[in-house]
């Protein structure tokens, strides 16, 4: 993610965070598994899990029926008209999808959770241990680990191990874009430690305790999300298929029931020795994480551009920072590409870069590398043209008046430390 693309930064954010960040981003409230206990065996089950369980039950009924046909049939079987004829495969199908629909309702009744439990009632699932159907009610289990911080017992305060990735990047996502020099869209990506209070770890990495989680979020424009989404979900099957592993063994999943931050939501899915399990998913959370964060840390975290109508009627992007605050002082750039002008360009940086954060742009019309300086609060560029071979002179450009001028090569650096050093900002305070 990181290494492959531009406009995506990695960040290593902390594991202790606030406990309000956690109370905002839903998870005390919503990060719940619906538990149900047998009361032979002692055991404990996740009701969704034993309900999507006896739905797989199901496709594996049908499965089988269709590979004794095609083995009794050989070249001359039609799978497609012996799913749509055969009765015993019309009944297991009739079968799933009401139970299908059903669980789909349940997963959706709120904090209702009778109905999962009618559901394992009815559909006689038993304890795997116990084989038998004496099943508790349906209870919701918080997932996060909690622990206290503070000097003594009276003083502490109640802090959670991250069960997620996501959140630490969120908080932190006004800062990166700042110091990062970031422009909607952009990402931002990070591996690290999660932790969740898991009461049955089980199925190879599925259900950890304590886990190695890669996550990217990516930011967009309001209103494009969907349309991201649709794109990420191309680009990350794509990403998975060109492993080798074999396309039919990957599949999206879409999610019955939405989280309450998103407004789409898909899974890629691989098949693992016990069956399709989640290797990825893909969410679109709309503007929920930043929102809450935003309301309950009472920060604005909102960051807009100025646009300007100039006198040819065209508009620009412009950021303007104070010079001295701007991550990037100055941006160095050839008229064109060819013809030596590159090669003057590195050089003239390369007299700058232990003096400023400089940056070198080739690429597009010098009227579109403007602009692109304009949109990240670049408050200088220098442009090196043909002349500039002759007489050591290059077109210094202001950001804000786009005033132009012609100056030496020689001058840059004392011209520029003028313009955006500290010393400067305090000179008109």
């Amino acid at each position: 993610m990181v290494l492959l693309h531009e406009n995506i930064v990695g960040i290593d954010s902390a594991i202790f965070m606030h406990p309000t960040i956690w109370k905002a981003s839903g998870h005390v409230d919503a990060f719940n598994d619906p538990l149900i206990d047998n009361r032979d065996s002692k055991k404990r089950y996740r009701a969704d899990v034993l309900i999507e369980d006896q739905i797989a039950k199901y496709d594996e009924k049908i499965a089988k029926e269709v590979a004794k046909a095609a083995k009794k049939y050989g070249d001359a079987f039609n799978e497609q008209e012996f799913r749509s004829t055969n009765a015993r495969v019309l009944e297991h199908q009739q079968k799933r999808d009401a139970l299908h629909e059903r669980y789909t309702r349940a997963m959706n009744a709120g904090p209702d959770l009778n109905e999962l439990r009618q559901i394992i009632l009815d559909e006689e699932i038993v304890c795997p241990i116990s084989g038998t159907k004496n099943w508790t009610e349906v209870r919701q289990f918080n997932l996060m680990f909690s622990t206290e911080m503070g000097s003594t017992a009276e003083g502490s305060m109640k802090v959670y191990l991250r069960p997620e990735t996501a959140q630490g990047i969120f908080v932190n996502y006004l800062n990166v874009q700042k110091t990062g020099r970031m422009k909607i869209p952009f990402g931002i990506a990070q591996i690290g430690k999660a932790f969740r209070n898991e009461i049955v770890a089980r199925q190879f990495i599925f259900r950890m305790r304590e886990f190695e989680q890669m996550e990217m979020q990516f930011f967009v424009k309001p209103g494009t999300e969907l349309e991201w989404f649709k794109k990420w979900k191309e680009t990350r099957l794509k990403w998975h298929k060109a492993l080798g592993f074999g396309d039919d063994h990957y599949r999206f999943h879409d999610h019955e029931k939405l989280a309450h931050y998103a407004n789409a939501a898909t899974d890629i899915e691989f098949l693992m020795p016990f069956g399709f399990k989640e290797v990825e998913g893909i969410h679109s959370r709309t503007n929920f994480d930043l929102s809450q964060h935003e309301k309950f840390s009472g920060k604005n975290i909102k960051y807009f551009y100025r646009e300007e109508q100039l006198e040819n009627g065209e508009t620009r992007v412009v950021l303007k920072l104070p010079a001295a605050l701007a991550p990037v002082k100055l941006a160095v750039m050839p008229l064109v590409k060819k013809d030596g002008l590159p090669e003057k360009a590195r050089e003239i940086i390369d007299g700058l870069k232990f003096h400023f954060n400089c940056k070198y742009a080739e690429k597009d019309s010098i009227g579109k590398r403007y602009r692109r300086q304009d949109a990240i609060g670049t408050p200088y560029c220098v442009t090196v043209d043909h002349e500039t071979l002759n007489d050591n002179c290059v077109t210094l450009r202001d950001r804000d008046t786009m005033r132009q001028e012609r100056v030496p090569i020689a001058d840059l650096d004392r011209l520029i430390a003028d313009r955006v050093s500290i010393t400067s900002l305090l000179k008109t305070l």
